[in-house]
């Protein structure tokens, strides 16, 4: 992929398929801003796509697919993992991933992390453990940023962290922004691809943060949901509003945070929006 800049969305378009070579019409693009001849002279702002061609996306699916690790790594993968296994062996077995996995499992480490620390009484076996996961991380981290080095966005830092079952990426840069996507779409596909990866190869869960989007989403949802609380405070059940991507996790581990007694839960509705409802335990039907 090539972020280009130019006068005009034209020149920028010419000048994506020089660099790519190939037609303007096998492009694929996204305009990032658009250009304006500002007032006077000032605020002027120039065209900036980001675009890759056709065949150049095909091949690289295609690449991906077929794509194995060298020997090396997946001897050092597999032993890492064969580590973490034997240490969690006596854990209840991991529900296979459905196509919400992310949504219902982005947050479920953190209720395990609380339960696991308060099992563990050797510090023998904690200094084991902890051992593994640094290397697991390194490993994760330097394929991550393996991942990124063949995208168009210019990100500088790429950190990972595992801890208990949870991979804790953060990730800035200069198109940090633009990695984020308007309205997150873009962060949210980036989390359920590390999901669908790390869970499956080494069976973890992820909290992904990009510069500060997830702690921005988690204020925003911690104001959204005040009113939610006071009415089930008033009335004993509630349920919020259609939430989109990580935002209906994020009202989920907040209100299960906020009301520990009561049945908490993701519903979905007919036509495939999701929310929470809150409610009291015996009470069969959940609003």
């Amino acid at each position: 992929m090539k972020k280009v800049e130019a006068d005009t969305l034209e020149e920028a378009y010419q000048k994506a398929a020089t660099q790519l070579a190939c037609s303007i019409t096998d492009l694929e693009y996204e305009v990032v801003q658009h250009p304006s001849k500002g007032i006077l002279g000032f605020l002027k702002k120039k065209a900036i796509i980001v675009a890759t061609c056709k065949e150049t996306v095909v091949a690289k699916e295609a690449k991906e697919e077929t794509a194995q690790l060298p020997s090396d790594e997946e001897n050092v993968a597999s032993e890492i993992i064969a580590m973490v296994k034997d240490e969690s062996d006596e854990e209840e077995p991991v529900e296979a991933v459905e196509s919400d996995a992310v949504l219902d499992n982005f947050f479920a480490a953190d209720q395990k992390e609380e339960t696991v620390k308060d099992e563990i009484s050797d510090n023998e076996e904690l200094e084991d453990e902890t051992v593994v996961y640094d290397e697991l991380a390194l490993l994760i981290e330097n394929e991550i940023k393996e991942l990124l080095s063949h995208s168009c966005f210019d990100i500088d830092v790429v950190e990972v962290d595992v801890r208990d079952n949870t991979a804790l990426i953060f990730i800035d840069g200069n198109d940090a922004a633009l990695l984020i996507g308007k309205e997150g779409y873009r962060y949210n596909a980036l989390s359920y691809m590390l999901f669908n990866w790390l869970h499956t190869k080494y069976e973890l869960f992820i909290k992904l943060e990009i510069a500060e989007f997830l702690t921005s989403q988690q204020e925003m949802i911690r104001n959204y949901i005040k009113p939610v609380i006071e009415n089930v405070q008033k009335n004993g059940k509630g349920k919020t509003r259609s939430l989109d991507g990580i935002l209906v996790q994020i009202a989920l581990e907040q209100l299960r945070e906020a009301f520990p007694d009561k049945y908490v839960a993701v519903k979905t509705g007919r036509e495939g929006n999701k929310f929470v409802v809150i409610n009291e335990f015996n009470n069969k039907s959940h609003a």
